[in-house]
């Protein structure tokens, strides 16, 4: 036998009279909260950001290409360019990548010419990495590069554009990290071989 529910406009069923029955806050979708000030997603600038840096990247990913290189090269090359007689520590340190990773890249460039690693003088234990002639030579042809992108957008700016893109830049680094991160810019470079 089959039992006929008229729905009429007097019409109830059990869903109506429970929610009557609970709680507000499960009954009804809660409001969204409102952001405070500085907590909105800042969509226009992750893009910007997201697009400047996949093409100041871009431009050295093209050269790298030529040598089989990828971006963990570059970086390395960059920093062992930059601060002659790192140490493989130092570099784990700042690039904050794992010892497998590093060794899998280092191993590609001590083998093909670009970096070459050395004892301490003092320990002999502390291994210290160097570029080679040829390391520097890439390693600054990758830096012209971008350095023409950086130029070229700068060059837009007027005279505050270098001054407000590295204010920008230095306050986008954590606070415990930057004094480490930036630390050693201006070294003037040794070459393979020199002390330190």
């Amino acid at each position: 036998m089959v039992c006929m529910i008229a729905r009429g406009p007097n019409y109830v069923n059990i869903t109506d009279l429970m929610g009557s029955l609970m709680p507000s806050d499960v009954s009804k979708p809660a409001p969204a909260a409102q952001p405070r000030r500085g907590e909105e997603p800042m969509y226009e600038l992750i893009e910007l950001f997201f697009f400047a840096y996949r093409d100041f990247v871009g431009d050295a990913d093209r050269l790298l290409e030529a040598y089989g290189f990828g971006r963990a090269h570059h970086r390395v090359l960059y920093f062992v360019s930059r601060r002659p007689g790192l140490t493989i520590a130092e570099l784990l340190e700042i690039l904050r990548i794992t010892k497998q990773s590093l060794n899998r890249v280092l191993r590609e460039l001590v083998d093909k010419n670009f970096v070459e690693i050395q004892a301490g003088a003092l320990d002999r234990r502390r291994r210290q990495l160097y570029a080679t002639p040829d390391g520097e030579r890439l390693a600054l042809r990758l830096a012209s590069v971008q350095t023409r992108r950086f130029a070229s957008a700068l060059e837009q700016l007027g005279d505050w554009g270098l001054p407000s893109a590295k204010a920008f830049l230095e306050a986008m680094i954590d606070p415990q990290k930057a004094s480490h991160d930036t630390a050693g810019r201006q070294e003037p470079p040794k070459r393979a071989g020199q002390a330190q």
